[in-house]
């Protein structure tokens, strides 16, 4: 079989791993924005190019024979890359773009989850000019957040209090976006400890992952610019410390009633990744956004514990048989963790040596904006490399990881407080205090 990994960052990196490990016959290449040692090493071909070109990601299927293509970013899933490719008789796990405006579109997902009843948003309001947003803002007190309604890496989201800091300051955020003919969406502010839940979808049933905690802010105690996330990490219950096991049960509803809905609206099989990125509330589990895709770095900590042949599930996915494919994780903890250049994510230092060299185990290491040249590993501006541990519990994952990162040399710095009790104890005490709950400290 060949497969066809479309991306070239580290999610696409865990992907390739992932397929690469598969006791099936399969022979990977790889369509990306630039050459990434990791996946190069992995894959039979490999050009870099426009991956939001769906000419391009046609022509090569056809010329390097594809049975199946995986589209690993939100960009070509934007430009109907998928369109193109299913259109050609690939199977390809990836939305057609009508369904990928669950992602690249704020006020499609908004307006879907009204029409179909899905009580997962807060109050909202969508606007594409200025009329009404001055008022709107005041309605909510300060207690507001702002979407660009596009795809933004990420960075397209001001919190008030936190990147917002008056009526005035977010006036001119909006009208910054609608200057340049960007519409956007003003909601609810929600309080709570957020986590993401991941669903395998093969157009009409769903295979859940085990929820995870990403972190967008660049630096320690989730401070600073938001940014593509920092690290991650999941439990070996598929649970978080600071979750019940119906605040899981309701995201993965949430996913189940959204894929049907999507259904409804389109005529179209969702195939691919639904990532729900949602926040225990006082009032329940609400979504705060959803993507079409595999998380980055979701998709390491997930594919690191996948305890299964990742293409006998990919497969069933495109095959629409994923109710009778067995799909497991191992019961086990994992921590992700980022090194990204110094200055990132706005002024990040470019074109610097990472050495390696002390890294024992190289396995554990996924590249992302990594250059290597004459044998050596150089950063790019952007994240560099992620580093995935597995353990019983997160405490002894993170604490692995740590070393791990004490090995890698250059001008990086990672978020050392992800996976640590500490900062999981601020998501407790925070769930206990909006919920009158009484979640044990870890």
């Amino acid at each position: 079989m060949n497969i066809l990994i479309i991306g070239s960052g580290a999610r696409e990196h865990a992907i390739t791993k992932a397929l690469a490990c598969s006791p099936r016959q399969v022979q990977l290449f790889c369509l990306g924005t630039q050459i990434n040692p990791g996946i190069k090493t992995l894959t039979t071909d490999y050009l870099v190019d426009d991956i939001t070109d769906p000419n391009i990601a046609a022509r090569l299927a056809k010329q390097w024979r594809i049975d199946m293509a995986i589209i690993g970013p939100e960009a070509p899933l934007a430009a109907g890359v998928a369109d193109q490719l299913q259109a050609d008789a690939i199977a390809t796990i990836g939305p057609k773009k009508v369904l990928a405006q669950i992602e690249t579109s704020k006020q499609f997902a908004r307006d879907l989850l009204e029409k179909y009843n899905i009580p997962a948003s807060p109050a909202y309001r969508a606007f594409n000019t200025l009329d009404g947003i001055k008022a709107y803002l005041e309605l909510w007190s300060q207690q507001y957040v702002i979407k660009a309604d596009g795809l933004m890496g990420g960075k397209g989201v001001k919190v008030f209090g936190d990147h917002l800091h008056s009526d005035q300051q977010a006036y001119d955020y909006c009208k910054s976006l609608i200057d340049n003919k960007q519409s956007l969406v003003i909601e609810e502010k929600l309080v709570g400890p957020e986590f993401s839940l991941i669903s395998f979808c093969d157009g009409h049933n769903l295979a859940h992952t085990p929820a995870i905690q990403d972190h967008k802010r660049a630096f320690v105690n989730d401070d600073g610019p938001n940014t593509g996330g920092m690290g991650s990490y999941s439990d070996r219950d598929h649970c978080l410390p600071f979750l019940s096991q119906q605040d899981i049960e309701q995201a993965q509803a949430f996913n189940e009633a959204t894929i049907k809905a999507l259904y409804q609206e389109t005529g179209e099989a969702y195939v691919g990744f639904l990532y729900g990125g949602f926040m225990a509330t006082a009032q329940g589990v609400k979504l705060i956004e959803y993507n079409a895709r595999l998380g980055d770095p979701e998709a390491i900590n997930l594919l690191g514990l996948l305890d299964c042949d990742f293409v006998s599930v990919c497969q069933a996915m495109v095959a629409g048989k994923l109710k009778q494919t067995p799909i497991s994780f191992a019961d086990q903890a994992s921590v992700c963790k980022y090194l990204v250049p110094n200055g990132y994510p706005e002024q990040a230092v470019k074109n610097q040596l990472i050495d390696i060299s002390l890294v024992k185990d190289i396995d554990s290491l996924y590249y992302a904006a990594i250059d290597e040249r004459d044998g050596k590993l150089y950063q790019t501006g952007s994240r560099a490399i992620a580093v995935l541990t597995v353990a019983d519990t997160i405490s002894q994952a993170e604490q692995q990881a740590e070393k791990i990162v004490a090995d890698i040399k250059g001008p990086l710095f990672h978020r050392a407080d992800i996976g640590t009790a500490t900062l999981i104890n601020k998501r407790i005490e925070l769930i206990n205090t909006i919920r009158k709950t009484n979640y044990k400290r870890l």
